[in-house]
C-alpha cells in the first residue's frame, strides 16, 4: 500500500471478463471486449472514482490476463500493491452473454489463483486498520481456505476498529441454496453493513419483502435491500428509509449491485444521511446500467452531490443528468 493508508479495502476475486463489444448474443458477436470483472474490485474502482483512498486485495495468476486485470484496476485509481501474483495458478475468466431476456454469465475459475487466498493475505491489511473492509458472499464459496479467511476477517476486524461491509452476492454456480443460505446468513449477522438483492433474499430465505430480510438477519448489521427498478431500503435498528431510483434506460444489468454498494459506502464514509446514501448508490448503479462493462467512469463529485441533494422531480431525471453540462 502507499504511505497513506486506505480508507477502504475490498477483498475478493477478479477475473478477466469477456463480453460482446456491442450488446447482443455472445455466440454471434463479431467483436469481444476484455475487462477486469469482479464484484469487490468494481466496488474499489468506483470508490476511488468517488474520491476515496480505496484498495483491492486478491491474488491473480502470473499471466497476461492477470497483468491486464491489475493494470485496469490500478488505472481506475484503486491501489493494487497488496495483490499477490501466483506463478503456478491462473487468473480466472468469465464470459457475459447478453440477450433481451437477460444476461447469462459463464465462469471458468476452478483452481484460479484467487481460490487459494488465505488469511495471511489479509494480515497486512488489518495492520493498517482501514475504516472499512468490503467482502462478498462469493469469496467463501471459492474454497475451504477462502471460507476460513472470511471467518478470520470477521473475527479480527473489530479488534482494530475496522467496520465490515458484506454483500450477499449469491452465485448459484458456486454452491447450492441449502449450504449458501446457512453460511451467508451466519456471515451477514457478523457484519456491520450487509447488502442484499430482494431476489437473492427470496431465493435463499424466502423473504418476500425488505422488512422480512431485516427480521431474518436480525438487529446487528445495518441492512440495505435492493429491489431493482422499485428502489432500495435501508434498516438501522428500528428505523428505515426507502428511496426509488431515477429513471434509467438499462443496457445491461450485471454489475449494478456492486456499483450501488460503492455509492452507498461512499455516502457512509462521507457521513451522509441514509436517504442520500441510497441516492448516491442509485446514481452509481445508473452509470453501470448503461454499459456492458462492470465499471464506468463517473462525473466529478460536485455534480453527483447536486443530484444527491436534488428535489424529488429533479431526482427522477437524475440519471439523464449524470453526464450533462456541469
Amino acid at each position: 500500500m502507499p504511505h497513506t493508508a486506505p480508507e477502504v479495502v475490498c477483498i475478493g476475486e477478479t477475473m478477466a471478463m469477456v463480453a460482446p463489444l456491442e450488446p447482443g448474443p455472445l455466440e454471434s458477436a463479431p467483436t469481444l471486449a476484455v475487462h477486469a470483472g469482479g464484484a469487490e474490485s468494481t466496488v474499489a474502482m468506483y470508490l476511488a472514482g468517488l474520491g476515496h483512498r480505496a484498495g483491492w486485495v486478491s491474488r491473480v495468476g502470473q499471466d497476461p490476463l492477470g497483468r491486464r486485470v491489475l493494470r485496469e484496476i490500478a488505472a481506475a485509481g484503486a491501489d493494487t500493491s497488496m495483490v499477490e501474483v501466483d506463478a503456478t495458478a491462473p487468473t480466472g475468466v468469465y464470459f457475459k452473454d447478453p440477450r433481451p431476456q437477460g444476461t447469462t454469465v459463464y465462469y471458468y475459475r476452478r483452481g484460479s489463483a484467487a481460490s487459494l487466498m488465505t488469511e495471511s493475505l489479509l494480515e497486512p491489511v488489518l495492520e493498517q486498520a482501514p475504516r472499512l473492509v468490503h467482502a462478498t458472499g462469493i469469496t467463501p464459496a471459492l474454497s475451504a481456505g477462502c471460507d476460513r479467511m472470511i471467518s478470520w476477517l470477521l473475527a479480527r476486524a473489530r479488534a482494530v476498529g475496522t467496520a465490515i461491509s458484506f454483500d450477499i452476492n449469491y452465485r448459484p454456480a458456486l454452491w447450492g441454496v441449502a449450504e449458501a443460505s446457512r453460511r451467508l446468513l451466519e456471515l451477514a449477522r457478523q457484519a456491520d453493513v450487509v447488502f442484499v438483492g430482494l431476489d437473492e433474499a427470496r431465493l435463499l430465505w424466502g423473504c418476500e419483502t425488505a422488512e422480512e430480510f431485516h427480521r431474518t438477519v436480525g438487529p446487528g448489521p445495518v441492512a440495505v435491500v435492493r429491489d431493482g427498478a422499485v428502489g432500495a431500503t435501508v434498516f438501522e435498528g428500528e428505523a428505515s428509509e426507502f428511496v426509488p431510483p431515477p429513471a434509467v434506460t438499462v443496457l445491461e444489468p450485471v454489475g449494478a449491485g456492486d456499483a450501488f454498494a460503492a455509492g452507498w459506502l461512499s455516502g457512509y464514509l462521507r457521513g451522509l444521511p441514509h436517504w442520500q446514501r441510497l441516492r448516491l448508490g442509485h446514481l452509481v448503479a445508473s452509470a453501470s446500467l448503461t454499459s456492458t462493462a462492470d465499471h464506468q467512469p463517473l462525473p466529478p463529485w460536485p455534480r453527483l452531490e447536486l443530484l444527491v441533494q436534488a428535489g424529488d422531480r429533479e431526482w427522477r431525471a437524475a440519471a439523464s443528468l449524470l453526464r450533462g453540462p456541469a
